[in-house]
């Protein structure tokens, strides 16, 4: 059934005229009269009779009243959601990342990606790198977070690189330095990422190539671990920037490190398809903060 005719209807039974219908719809009255005339031919009974020189539904117009106007209703808020779909106003987002990133990078990403889109709701996965990057090709999820390496060959991935930085506590010997190097923090004791990861690897070789001993304390999984064991006054540590920056308020002490240790990470999502617009709008925000 032609919406149109619908429309025609509703609004000659809401001003009680033909002519203050076809004022409110920016039509012409014959035009609006021949709606109404094609509506009743479609549903096989009349809608109106005539009362003092106006229109009055009849009891079956009545009735039909109360169902157009609920398709109508439905048909506005179809309108409605579709606008805020096509505009990345609606809908659901589900990222799945490796901890770090779910802790340190998305909290202030997601708060900021949901604010100017009350439509919206983010689901929040938290796994293993190698776990999120074995989920895919699946639908379990939109966006995908973890530690390099992926394979690619299933998946779009964009890399990140980002140069980690030593913190320590508080009141450390070396909070004077502004930089730290190996041969600085030999013999300090440390914290470091378990060696499962891909950044005690790379500071292993830093070391060694500096001729410098570690002096290893402690290990832990998450940067969020090893940022509250350096608080606590348990060592020094290498983490990424994002992790150091989202727990400096625990009083962690920053500074850069030479030489660099990088730390990789990428965000993917199905090859065989283009994302949602939504994964895509979230996509140029995470493109915005990690990119460059």
């Amino acid at each position: 059934m032609d919406v149109k005719l619908l429309e025609a209807f509703r609004a000659v039974v809401d001003h009680r005229s033909v002519t203050a219908a076809a004022g409110v719809l920016g039509v012409t009255q014959p035009a609006v009269s021949t709606q109404i005339a094609r509506l009743e031919e479609t549903i096989g009974f009349a809608l109106f009779e005539r009362s003092g020189g106006r229109l009055k539904p009849t009891p079956e117009g009545l009735l039909f009243y109360a169902e157009a106007n609920r398709v109508l209703s439905e048909v506005d808020r179809l309108a409605t959601t579709t606008a805020q779909i096509r505009e990345g106003q609606a809908g659901r987002l589900v990222i799945a990342s490796h901890p770090s990133a779910a802790i340190s990078l998305l909290p202030p990403l997601v708060a900021d990606f949901l604010q100017s889109r009350p439509g919206v709701s983010v689901r929040l996965v938290s796994r293993h790198s190698d776990v999120v990057s074995q989920l895919l090709p699946s639908e379990s999820f939109d966006i995908g977070i973890a530690e390099l390496p992926i394979d690619d060959t299933a998946v779009k991935l964009v890399k990140y690189r980002m140069r980690c930085v030593a913190i320590l506590p508080p009141r450390h010997p070396l909070v004077s330095r502004k930089v730290l190097t190996p041969k600085l923090v030999a013999e300090h004791p440390m914290v470091l990422p378990v060696r499962s990861q891909q950044a005690p690897t790379r500071i292993f070789a830093a070391f060694a190539s500096a001729g410098a001993s570690l002096n290893i304390v402690a290990e832990a999984e998450f940067f969020a671990t090893l940022c509250a064991l350096v608080a606590a006054g348990a060592g020094w540590s290498l983490v990424d920037p994002l992790s150091a920056a989202s727990f400096s308020h625990l009083g962690l002490v920053i500074r850069p490190f030479e030489p660099a240790i990088v730390y990789e990470i990428g965000a993917f999502h199905r090859a065989d398809r283009e994302p949602s617009m939504l994964a895509a709008s979230f996509l140029e925000l995470l493109e915005g903060k990690l990119g460059g």
